[in-house]
């Protein structure tokens, strides 16, 4: 029977009363007292939940049953119950159709790109499926290309709302025909003879200008993006483009700067305009979006996403926000039907975690990604997501979805020449007043233990936090 939010919390508080209790700031190890101490931090801005793999009691825990932002932490609820109710082989399948008959490799009509929001979709899988499509033997449209997004129905999103950087890669809404998330990867390149600067973007849409004002100079790495300063201008006449000013020091050598510039539906006419041409095809109309006639008969080509398995290392490694909203509108899809909505894939996502042992009740769960004011867990909540993961026949998968310490992702950097390399599969969470990190620790005893630390505070982010974790992590190596 599924319980309410509102029942399954009070069943929470009722049966987690000597957790709550037992919830107190001196029963912590020494240690653990001295760094969160250390930090300046107050004891009440600290949840913690430490607990061996396989035993019925945490090690130590504070503020166990407290509400807390947990960032980018939260996405390990997100892929959880995408992995559990979709499983490590589902792919998201981008149908193309023609509206008209295809005669001696001419359509004779609209072509229709129908998208589902595969969360994988990169330039690569974009050019693949278009060369996908000439090989049936189509080389020229004869009509337009009409961007089907009715999978999603979802309200309009202002980028920069969170934080006022909308052009941040991060900051970018779900939509049903991503690719590259919306997002362009800019190459800043000295000339050999150090003279001059050129400016790249990767992919290189045709129709996006780059007006390149860097000034040569020589000077320190160290300052934010180098120096650069990124706009996007944009007038009626000649349509949006990027312009690069600033003083950049050649002697740093090359640099790369990940933003957006356009709405996506420029980005995919644009990127439709370069990749078909590539591959010797044709267009005589305009890319606009569109959902074309009920019925089209079968559709003249299919693109295979890469699968569940692979995408939820892009999520948690990598810690990406559009990716993981697209996995939590897609589990509202496939559990209440499309078109996916944002209410659909938040019940969705209470629904599959309640399934799987996780007391959902008092969770909030805003966007699925964690980039949110909004979204509250408690750390029992969470560490309950870490076993529902551990206890699941899609373990690997789950697990190694995560950052490596001093390996890969969002902890490529951190603990690169300890002991704990390489022993820490962990999911990193930051945002303004929040740092948070949680997953499993292998101790050098050859344990797994599970953590969960999330600190809501005025300082959280400016170091104190990330300071904490570091602490709190070697301690537990060290078990």
């Amino acid at each position: 029977m599924w319980l309410t939010p509102a029942v399954a919390w009070f069943l929470l508080v009722i049966l987690a009363g000597p957790t709550a209790a037992a919830s107190s700031f001196t029963l912590l190890p020494e240690p653990l007292q001295q760094a969160i101490r250390g930090q300046n931090l107050p004891a009440d801005a600290v949840g913690l939940w430490v607990q061996r793999v396989g035993d019925p009691q945490p090690l130590v825990q504070l503020h166990a049953d407290r509400l807390f932002n947990p960032a980018s932490t939260i996405k390990l609820a997100t892929t959880l119950a995408a992995l559990s109710q979709l499983g490590p082989h589902h792919v998201w399948e981008t149908e193309i159709y023609g509206t008209g008959p295809v005669r001696d490799g001419v359509l004779h009509g609209d072509l229709i790109l129908r998208g589902v929001g595969d969360p994988g979709m990169v330039s690569e899988e974009h050019w693949r499926m278009l060369a996908a499509l000439r090989r049936t033997g189509l080389r020229r449209i004869n009509g337009d290309v009409l961007l089907d997004t009715s999978q999603f129905r979802l309200p309009a999103e202002d980028p920069g709302a969170f934080d006022g950087q909308p052009l941040r890669a991060y900051n970018q809404p779900p939509h049903a025909l991503h690719v590259n998330a919306n997002a362009l990867r800019f190459h800043v390149l000295p000339e050999p003879d150090g003279r001059s600067i050129r400016v790249e973007a990767d992919p290189p849409l045709p129709g996006l200008p780059i007006e390149n004002r860097l000034r040569v100079s020589n000077g320190s790495c160290g300052t934010w993006q180098r120096g650069i300063r990124y706009e996007v201008v944009d007038n009626s006449a000649g349509g949006p483009r990027v312009r690069f000013s600033g003083d950049y020091p050649v002697n740093c050598g090359s640099f790369e700067l990940l933003r957006t510039a356009v709405a996506p539906e420029i980005y995919n006419r644009e990127l439709f305009r370069l990749h078909w041409g590539q591959w010797g095809g044709e267009l005589t109309g305009e890319v606009r979006y569109g959902t074309g006639p009920d019925a089209v008969g079968e559709p003249l080509s299919v693109h295979a996403s890469r699968p569940l398995g692979e995408i939820l290392r892009v999520a948690n490694k990598w810690s990406s926000n559009v990716a993981t909203r697209q996995l939590a509108l897609t589990l509202g899809a496939e559990r209440f039907g499309p078109p996916a909505t944002v209410d659909k894939a938040r019940q969705a996502l209470y629904q599959a975690l309640g399934e799987h042992g996780v007391a959902v009740g008092g969770m909030v769960i805003d966007n699925g990604s964690g980039l949110s004011r909004h979204t509250r867990i408690t750390p029992l909540q969470l560490a309950q997501v870490l076993q529902a993961g551990w206890d699941s026949p899609w373990r690997p998968e789950f697990v190694s979805s995560m950052a490596i310490a001093g390996l890969d992702g969002t902890l490529r950097r951190r603990f690169q020449d300890g002991p704990e390399r390489g022993r820490m599969h962990l999911k990193t969470g930051h945002l303004n007043q929040v740092s948070a990190v949680a997953g499993f620790v292998r101790t050098r005893s050859n344990e797994d233990v599970m953590v969960v630390l999330l600190v809501n505070h005025e300082n959280a982010h400016t170091g104190a936090g990330v300071r904490l974790q570091d602490a709190v992590l070697r301690w537990v190596h060290a078990l």
